[in-house]
């Protein structure tokens, strides 16, 4: 990014946060960000916090709730007309009436509830809750923004050449092999790259290889800019001579240059550098099921993303002109999938993901903390006999269509699973890459990746079943409901 462009983005930015800031001495207002990357579980989150507000349930540790001091939470009118309105009654029927999940996230989208709250000295007052919803996909993009094309190459070719993507890789890489960087531009040369590139990515986002570094986002999330010049580009080998105008090289370059102002310096600008706090959803059991490698690249891809938040305690000054998100909150989702014995285990690995970003976040005076979670319950505990022996499992309706072993779920009858226990300390599995889940069997099948329809009886008027939202409200929300 040039001097000039990093100066005008900080102005533009500086003169929305102070706008923001008296806007919020008006009118008190919170902006959470709710993110996390492919199948972690952000639409339902969202869904879940707010029919959470609007319609209470049982929240022991959100202790404004519990204890009655948040008088109301009602829905308001979109903040923002340019921006789409998180659908939440619509997301909420499907998971009541259809007992089905809602679509995942594709794009940003905004809801506002008002909230009208007792502090615990007495009295009334309010607070605007903005909830912005976004891609953790797009979140990767943000480094880019200091890389230059070359940087972006070696780094994206020095990701595909590593033995644990060497088999999605080796189209694209086969495709590269014969390019030259200086020969002249050629459209139908670059949109092949570009789709051996595209496809590269989705191959590696798979439940079997479950990568998490992929780069740039909206490669995998294109939404209306689909064939567009600005994500037809690849990475290509740096020459050792800077590529002339007119060559692919060349055209490359200015189309990834084009993908940074176009695709991530708005979003940065308009939705990310607003937000006051954060959570990021992360499946830590895909990465599990798929490997040490997997583990590892989310590790890096975890990494990655706190380091493009811009972290710490507020002064004055910095909250006036260059405003910072003070707590970020590191949830592995579908805890649900495990019995309760693993749900401190699991929160154990995340919080090993996420020690080296945690310990530079502490420097700045951020608050950072993990935790396991499921939204939305889909299974229930119980005790299972087999061959003379009580144990615990968990029981639930699997999606229809779903396979463990020769079996095939009808989406109607209910199994009961032993799901495995995960390592009473997560260094196992980052020294020896040793398998996540120990006793995990049923016959010959092989339950990890099942997915379960939501559970029956949700509406209205019945509070949604939960593992631990009410910790990730505690945590979010409580200290601007005191």
């Amino acid at each position: 990014m040039s001097t000039t462009t990093r100066l005008l983005d900080e102005a533009r930015i500086g003169l929305r946060a102070v706008a923001d800031r008296f806007e919020d001495l008006a009118h008190p207002t919170l902006r959470l960000g709710v993110t996390g990357l492919a199948r972690s579980g952000k639409t339902v989150f969202t869904t879940a916090l707010v029919q959470a507000l609007t319609q209470g349930g049982r929240m022991p540790v959100f202790e404004p709730l519990n204890s009655g001091r948040i008088g109301s939470a009602t829905l308001e009118p979109q903040p923002d007309d340019a921006v789409p309105r998180f659908p939440f009654e619509d997301h909420f029927r499907t998971l009541a009436e259809a007992r089905e999940w809602p679509a995942s996230t594709s794009r940003v989208s905004e809801l506002r509830l008002g909230m009208r709250y007792a502090p615990k000295r007495g009295g009334m007052r309010s607070l605007t809750l903005d909830l912005v919803d976004y891609p953790g996909e797009w979140l990767l993009d943000l480094p880019l923004l200091e890389m230059s094309y070359a940087d972006f190459s070696r780094e994206s070719l020095t990701l595909a050449r590593a033995p644990a993507r060497a088999a999605e890789a080796a189209q694209m890489l086969e495709g590269l092999a014969g390019v030259d960087p200086l020969a002249p531009a050629d459209e139908t040369i670059a949109r092949g790259l570009a789709a051996r590139f595209k496809d590269y990515l989705a191959a590696c986002r798979s439940e079997r290889v479950a990568m998490s570094l992929l780069p740039p986002g909206r490669f995998l999330l294109p939404g209306d800019l689909d064939g567009s010049p600005a994500l037809t580009f690849a990475p290509l080998d740096p020459g050792t001579e800077p590529a002339p105008s007119g060559s692919l090289g060349a055209m490359m370059e200015r189309r990834f240059e084009s993908y940074k102002s176009a695709v991530v310096r708005p979003f940065f600008r308009e939705h990310f550098a607003r937000l006051d706090r954060q959570i990021v959803l992360v499946d830590v059991l895909a990465a599990l099921n798929a490997g040490p490698d997997a583990l590892a690249d989310l590790e890096r891809a975890l990494d990655s993303i706190l380091l493009a938040f811009r972290v710490g305690r507020n002064s004055l000054l910095s909250s006036l002109w260059r405003p910072r998100i003070e707590k970020v909150l590191f949830a592995a989702t579908k805890a649900d999938h495990l019995h309760r014995t693993s749900h401190d285990r699991l929160e154990a690995i995340l919080r090993r993901l996420v020690e080296r970003a945690h310990a530079r976040a502490r420097q700045s005076g951020a608050h950072i903390d993990v935790a396991a979670l499921a939204a939305v319950r889909a299974t229930r505990e119980a005790e299972v006999t087999r061959d003379g022996k009580r144990l615990a499992a968990i029981v639930g309706t699997p999606e229809k269509g779903q396979q463990a072993g020769k079996h095939v779920f009808d989406g109607i009858e209910e199994v009961a699973l032993f799901p495995g226990e995960l390592p009473s300390s997560p260094d196992v599995l980052f020294e020896t890459g040793a398998a996540g889940f120990r006793g995990l069997s049923s016959g010959d099948a092989d339950f990890r990746f099942l997915r379960f329809r939501p559970p029956a009886g949700i509406g209205t008027d019945a509070p949604l079943p939960h593992i631990r939202l009410d910790r990730a409200l505690q945590f979010l929300l409580a200290d601007r409901l005191g």
